[in-house]
């Protein structure tokens, strides 16, 4: 078996991690939750102070009147084999103190740092860890001293927010409960044993100690609290004869008090018989012994808290992104894994896998239909602008038959008006696949640790997209000009030659045909209309399978290409400022593997210690 130092000296050590880490207090999952540790509990003046320099054996506490501890003060005791007695405090990392006095006066400093030089509390604490070959392995927390009325200076909820403070400690089911109780007191009305009865009713985790004994009346005792008839216990009650305010005043070493008390209870009539089991070292091999126990009893529990922590953390690392490498083909074998990562989810927004794809097929469906039906054909192929291009086409010498040359002039100032919805429906489907870029790199959780890289593909995928744009501009005009370069002949000859007579004309009556009459107009402006619509319908269908070609299915097929040829020519110090990360998902990284180590490590410890 381990022995009972090697055991809470491990979770002693787990705890500073913790602490450290910042994984500690609040958090019900965290490790330090998890792990038990001793709250001290005592009405003001309750002698709570003492009995904790007691233990530690040293004089290191802020004393006075009213609310001295006015913020939760972690105080863990770390075992040592020899050597000078020390301090470190969390909030000064790289500071020993080996002046005890110091320690009290950083203690005040830093409470009145939060809390300011009033007689607020605050529920943020203070860690502090002793090293010394004096104490045992223990984690202590002392706590403000409970109150029934609030002093001058303080807020009329006082009296509630140290209850408050005090309870969201030992309500915890890990947390032991030290309840202090001054024997000059009724225990019926001791504040700390109230409040200890009503978060623990079957006194399992509560250690009852009795203080000041040594200032009860002549002739009393406390013996019907110390062998449990007044308010009995699951664990026997501990008397503490702490040092005299001129012991104080006289500054008395501490190792001096010890010899007291023990010389106190070993020759006091009403308490000799119980010496063995009476005074501040005793308590603290108590708690110890109680505390190694509550451990090893809870060890599978925490071993199962801690795997599964350790199971979200690796997920979580996991969807961040592990570290990279330093070598060049790791960071290579990165980026190409992002753009690789990117180009998945961009081709599943255009083939259905996630929205946004639709809208091209809108383009064609809905905005190129729409905007070919709004083409001004009506007023271009108006019978007086029929007329005018007519005239102009035959010049100083009137057709013969046909107007041919007329003709062709109407078709191809009709066929112009049909590069503007080209055009535009080029420009639409760009912006579409733009936004789905966008989307996509903000839908690639690998890339979101990569800022650089992000917006590297960015520019390259926008930059292919306009190459793509251009060429599928020119395509689509040059659909256009194809109409215009060579008409359907079939079509004209199918059309009947001979021209509109008026309701009154002779059918028997020679011909004589007035070229520019509005009936032979409109004839010509209604067979230009149709030969319009004929290439309206065929662009229709044209226009789209140019687009899809040109620019949808180049962005599917080689949109990073280019990007890919340019990054595998950079060198290791490119690559490197590529992959320049997010300096805040890097530092929430770093915690997330430094948290994991911990769990890792605390988990290795406790199994290789526990069952020894």
């Amino acid at each position: 078996m381990a022995t009972m130092e090697s055991l809470i000296g491990l979770v002693n050590r787990i705890q500073r991690a913790c602490t450290v880490l910042g994984d500690h207090g609040g958090d019900a999952s965290s490790l330090w939750e998890a792990l038990p540790s001793v709250a001290v509990v005592g009405g003001q003046s309750s002698g709570k102070s003492s009995v904790l320099e007691s233990v530690v054996g040293r004089d290191f506490l802020p004393r006075g009147s009213g609310i001295v501890t006015r913020r939760p003060l972690v105080l863990q005791l770390h075992q040592t084999t020899g050597g000078q007695d020390y301090a470190e405090f969390l909030h000064a990392p790289r500071k020993r103190f080996t002046d005890f006095a110091a320690v009290r006066r950083e203690i005040e400093a830093e409470t009145d740092r939060i809390t300011g030089k009033t007689k607020a509390i605050s529920n943020m604490p203070i860690h502090l860890s002793v090293y010394s070959p004096n104490v045992v392995n223990l984690t202590l927390i002392d706590l403000p001293g409970l109150t029934k009325v609030a002093v001058e200076g303080q807020p009329e909820s006082i009296v509630q927010d140290i209850e408050n403070m005090v309870r969201s400690y030992v309500e915890k089911p890990n947390c032991i409960i030290l309840a202090i109780s001054p024997a000059n007191q009724d225990i019926a009305t001791s504040d700390a044993i109230k409040l200890a009865r009503e978060v623990d009713p079957t006194g399992e985790r509560t250690f009852g100690v009795v203080t000041k004994l040594d200032l009860m009346d002549q002739g009393t005792n406390a013996l019907d609290v110390l062998e449990g008839r007044s308010y009995r216990l699951q664990h026997p009650w501990v008397g503490i004869v702490n040092r005299s305010q001129a012991e104080i005043n006289k500054n008395v070493d501490m190792m001096a008090a010890r010899q007291k008390e023990r010389e106190y209870f070993q020759n006091s009539p009403d308490y000799s018989h119980l010496s063995h089991k009476m005074g501040a070292e005793y308590l603290a091999k108590l708690l110890s012994k109680h505390l190694e126990q509550v451990i090893r009893a809870r060890i599978p529990s925490i071993i199962a808290m801690i795997n599964k922590t350790i199971d979200e953390l690796e997920a979580e690392l996991d969807r961040m992104g592990r570290p990279i490498g330093g070598d060049q083909g790791a960071q290579l074998y990165t980026i190409l894994d992002m753009c690789r990562a990117f180009d998945r989810i961009f081709k599943e927004h255009l083939e259905g896998g996630r929205p946004g794809g639709d809208k091209i097929y809108g383009v064609f469906d809905n905005q190129l239909p729409a905007a070919l039906k709004k083409l001004p054909f009506d007023r271009h192929l108006s019978l007086n602008n029929v007329k005018r291009v007519i005239s102009e086409a035959d010049g100083y010498q009137p057709h013969l038959i046909a107007p041919e040359q007329g003709y062709r002039r109407l078709i191809d100032s009709s066929l112009h008006y049909f590069k503007g919805p080209a055009e535009a429906s080029v420009d639409a489907v760009h912006f579409v696949l733009k936004e789905l870029v966008r989307r996509s790199i903000g839908e690639t959780e690998e890339l979101k640790r990569f800022p650089t890289l992000q917006s590297d593909i960015s520019a390259a995928a926008n930059e292919a997209l306009e190459r793509f744009r251009e060429d599928s501009r020119k395509t689509v005009l040059r659909l256009v000009d194809m109409e215009a370069s060579y008409l359907t002949v079939e079509f004209f000859r199918k059309l009947p030659t001979e021209p509109e007579r008026g309701p009154k004309d002779d059918k028997n009556a020679p011909q004589n045909i007035d070229r520019y009459g509005d009936g032979h107009l409109r004839r010509i402006g209604a067979n230009v209309a149709a030969y319009i619509g004929m290439v309206c319908d065929t662009l229709r269908n044209t226009i789209p399978k140019a687009i899809v070609f040109c620019q949808v299915r180049e962005a599917k097929r080689a949109l990073l290409n280019r990007f890919y040829a340019h990054v595998g020519s950079k060198e290791k110090q490119q690559l490197s400022a590529m992959l320049d990360e997010d300096p805040s998902l890097m530092e929430k990284r770093d915690q997330i593997v430094k948290r994991l180590e911990l769990y890792k490590s605390a988990r290795n410890e406790i199994d290789s210690v526990a069952w020894k």
